[in-house]
């Protein structure tokens, strides 16, 4: 029965992964009319990535899933108010802090704002640069989760949020220097990577299946959108302050 179900995954994973081995190997091939350098290495962790994103899907239906809606059902059953929303605060500023890729994305903006002048080259003022980027982005998602369980709550269409946040979005575009504004755009998609999506997702969904009146397929998502969103606004708002 494991086996059965181990090999399904590993399947699965294949699947996923075959039109980007097709897409490489085409243009390595035909356009560049070159065979794959160190082929046995990647072929070796071509494996390594199927055997890895097998391990991370059955690892998300097992535990992150699971316990996320764990935690909004029962939370929701406790009938408080402030403690679901230091949860839901909580939840999107810790996972987003924790996400690999923010991590990479701020330490290669204080880097490259060091070689340009913008900042102290000094290995201190980089670190605490990426720092500054780190927490302005993890505190928006906090934020961002914290609005969205309010919208599930009260029933509020997702539409004028979102429409009323990406005015904000061009509005801070205007006014925020130019050296912030890629990285702020780029901030909104790395905070909706492999941590922070799982549970924020399991979140809504959870919570609006425990609501009278609520849709877990029309009320239950969203929460991603908000934490895609929020950080682009702040980011700029920090390269405002720091550049300003």
């Amino acid at each position: 029965m494991i086996i059965t179900v181990i090999l399904k995954k590993l399947r699965a994973a294949v699947a996923d992964l075959l039109p980007i081995v097709l897409v490489i190997a085409f243009f390595q091939i035909v356009v560049l009319k070159q065979p794959l350098p160190h082929m046995g290495e990647v072929l070796f962790g071509t494996l390594l990535v199927v055997v890895g994103l097998t391990l991370f899907v059955q690892g998300l239906e097992m535990g992150l899933f699971p316990i996320g809606e764990t935690m909004a059902h029962a939370l929701a059953r406790k009938g408080s108010l402030f403690w679901l929303l230091c949860f839901a605060f909580a939840l999107g500023f810790s996972t987003t802090v924790a996400e690999p890729a923010l991590i990479a994305v701020a330490a290669e903006a204080a880097e490259i704002a060091g070689k340009g002048g913008l900042i102290d080259p000094g290995q201190e003022s980089l670190q605490r640069y990426a720092f500054g980027l780190r927490m302005s982005v993890a505190f928006s998602v906090g934020l961002a989760i914290l609005i969205g369980v309010m919208r599930i709550i009260r029933g509020w269409p997702i539409h004028y949020l979102i429409i009323g946040g990406y005015v904000l979005v061009m509005l801070m575009t205007i006014i925020a220097p130019d050296e912030i504004i890629g990285i702020a755009y780029d901030a909104g998609g790395v905070t909706t990577s492999t941590i922070t999506v799982p549970l924020v997702a399991a979140l809504g969904v959870g919570l609006a299946s425990i609501i009278k009146g609520r849709s877990p397929l029309v009320d239950g998502f969203g929460l991603i959108a908000f934490a895609s969103l929020l950080p682009m606004i702040f980011v700029m708002g920090y390269g405002v302050i720091i550049f300003g």
